[in-house]
């Protein structure tokens, strides 16, 4: 695929890929505030919701119920936030956007995974102004992240 920002996805900088699907890449946010988040980037270029074609909404409806689902089941997660905000592309210059979705798990209760408990401090609230420090985990953990959420796709 001859996607910029679909080759810097794939060298991790953006997170830990999960799964793809025919339109769709899914990876595991560096960013593990809200436990589970990932990012949803479309495999080709594109800057504009209005720009995706019907295959292209069909195969995200399912990558939407399929991710709801798995955080469900895995974690517990209480609901789901989703944004397709692409506001820091354009502080580049020249920009550089992408279309890309972030979905956010939010949680009521907090959730214990090896020796660090995840809390939502801003439940029922949006997360936009959250100013707590990113939470970036160590391999082993980011690893068990990944295999729990790989597990419950099944």
């Amino acid at each position: 695929m001859d996607c910029e920002y679909f080759e810097r996805l794939k060298g991790q900088h953006y997170g830990d890929l999960l799964f793809e699907t025919e339109h769709w890449m899914v990876l595991l946010a560096p960013d593990q505030r809200n436990l589970g988040t990932c990012v949803v980037a479309l495999k080709r270029d594109e800057i504009e919701l209005s720009g995706l074609n019907k295959d292209e909404w069909l195969d995200f409806d399912q990558i939407v119920k399929k991710l709801e689902s798995t955080v469900k089941k895995a974690f517990n997660a209480t609901l789901f936030n989703w944004g397709c905000l692409m506001n820091s592309s354009y502080l580049e210059d020249p920009p550089l956007p992408h279309l890309h979705w972030h979905f956010i798990p939010r949680y009521r209760n907090s959730v214990k995974l090896n020796d660090k408990t995840f809390y939502d401090p801003c439940f029922g609230q949006s997360t936009m102004n959250n100013r707590e420090k990113p939470i970036h985990l160590s391999d082993g953990l980011k690893s068990k992240i990944k295999a729990i959420i790989l597990h419950n796709l099944k």
